[in-house]
């Protein structure tokens, strides 16, 4: 592919840079419009998890298909119809009226975002320049996460007082409009001219539905009982889903996960170790958004605000993240914040009822947001030093699908933990404001011990790795 010249280049970076924006803001604008979305739509206590839910478990299932499907198809092709699907599936998610259709809706906005985010990386990637432009580029791509979220809570907030929930979903609408507009002539299409023309259909299809079926078989546990007959039922047949997707993927020409990357130490332990970060960030967030606004009774705008400071603290921990890592390696980074991590949820596992915003609250956030990056970066950057140039992308890919999923079962956990106190308090004659207190403390204790699992992994098997700065550049663009 002809690059295209320097002014059309940057032009290129900003509307893909929008693009994934929104991406990245879905990921957390939602939460704090949930108890809007709860009381308006009937939302139960178990079945609000799936807004947040579907939609992660879309995008991590179908990540790893999207971004083969954008090499043998074309990037640009992809990225304009994940786009569009995207685009529809917000105007329809606004419209909704019942759980039902918002939960398919946000299934259909996590399949767009798996068909755009990829493709939109790659069409980054092959546009500027090995080098300085490059590193540019990748750096504004970066940042997005971190800025995305903190603005997602703010965002929301705003637009759930202001104009109501339905906003958090319209608001995506003239912007992917405006991109699909303008990708045409400022974009330049690109396909993998190596790539084989195998989908690997069936590994998607197998790995996701093992994936969905591990996660309803947590979140029906605190119905049934871990011992029913359903969740058995269901946990035995994830598990042979999942099977399935191993034997697929390891005899299949163009398999969606590449099994020989396990092999290395640094792409098996970080694998795990994202996960392990998704499920605790996940539950921590979605809890601690339904705490501020039904027990601490913010409103949607103040909840937002309050999250601003742990993201203050996760976008300054990126930065000086990404430096450390190069001076000291990744397992001291990998340890820190595991370490980091566990502090700031048990400090917010003691908030209660009556907790201060400032003196409960905050601490636990800010010191949370700190540890999170370093886990990543850390782990990122150990995923891919130790596989070859040409899987680079495969690894980058899987690392990413691991924190989406593990996100979606820690979700699980977490919640279903937290349901189960409030109801256990409730039946035993405490208020509804205490009772939900004590869910969110036990939700908190139950992130805390999923961060505790993660510091364990780092001090077993967290290798030792020294990385370059442009590796670090590649690693955390991903």
């Amino acid at each position: 592919m002809r690059r295209p010249r320097a002014n059309a280049r940057w032009l290129a970076l900003a509307v893909i840079a929008i693009a994934q924006f929104m991406v990245v803001l879905d990921v957390t604008i939602v939460n704090v419009a949930l108890p809007a979305i709860q009381t308006d739509l009937g939302f139960s206590a178990d079945g609000l998890q799936w807004v947040v839910n579907a939609y992660t478990l879309a995008f991590g299932g179908l990540l790893l298909l999207g971004g083969r499907l954008s090499d043998v198809l074309g990037r640009r092709r992809l990225f304009m119809a994940g786009l569009g699907l995207f685009a529809v599936a917000s105007l329809a998610g606004g419209l909704s009226t019942s759980p039902g259709m918002l939960i398919a809706v946000r299934t259909v906005q996590g399949v767009g975002a798996a068909l755009l985010s990829p493709a939109a990386l790659a069409l980054l990637t092959v546009t500027f320049p090995a080098g300085r432009e490059r590193n540019i580029a990748l750096a504004v791509w970066g940042a997005l996460a971190a800025v995305g979220g903190t603005l997602g809570v703010v965002a929301g907030g705003v637009l759930v007082d202001a104009a109501g929930w339905q906003w958090i979903f319209f608001v995506n609408v003239p912007f992917a409009l405006l991109a699909l507009l303008v990708t045409p002539r400022v974009v330049q299409e690109s396909r993998r001219a190596e790539a084989g023309h195998g989908f690997d259909l069936g590994g998607a299809v197998l790995g996701s539905a093992g994936l969905i079926a591990l996660v309803y078989a947590v979140i029906r546990t605190d119905a049934a009982g871990w011992g029913s007959a359903e969740v058995l039922g269901l946990f035995g047949a994830a598990a042979a889903l999942l099977a399935g997707f191993v034997f697929v993927e390891s005899r299949t020409a163009d398999p969606l996960v590449p099994l020989r990357l396990f092999r290395t130490r640094g792409m098996s332990v970080s694998a795990i170790a994202l996960a392990l970060n998704g499920a605790a960030f996940l539950g921590m967030f979605f809890i601690t958004a339904l705490y501020l606004q039904q027990v601490h009774h913010d409103s949607a705008l103040d909840a937002g605000v309050h999250f601003v400071p742990m993201g203050i603290a996760a976008i300054a921990s990126s930065i000086a993240g990404a430096q450390l890592v190069t001076r000291v390696g990744t397992r001291v980074g990998y340890l820190a914040g595991s370490a980091i991590g566990i502090a700031g949820l048990i400090l917010l596992s003691r908030a209660g009822a009556h907790a201060g915003y400032v003196a409960d609250v905050l601490p636990g956030l800010v010191i949370f947001g700190l540890g999170l990056p370093l886990v990543g970066i850390s782990n990122q950057i150990a995923a891919v030093a130790e596989v070859s140039h040409e899987d680079a992308g495969a690894a980058s890919g899987i690392v990413t699908t691991a924190f989406q999923i593990g996100g979606a079962i820690g979700l699980a956990l977490v919640s279903t933990a937290s349901t189960s106190r409030v109801t256990d308090a409730l039946a035993h004659g405490a208020t509804q404001p205490d009772a939900l207190a004590a869910g969110f403390q036990r939700g908190m204790l139950v992130a805390a011990a999923i961060a505790v699992a993660n510091l364990l992994v780092a001090a077993v098997r967290a290798p030792r790795i020294t990385p370059d700065a442009a590796l670090v550049a590649q690693a955390t663009a991903a």
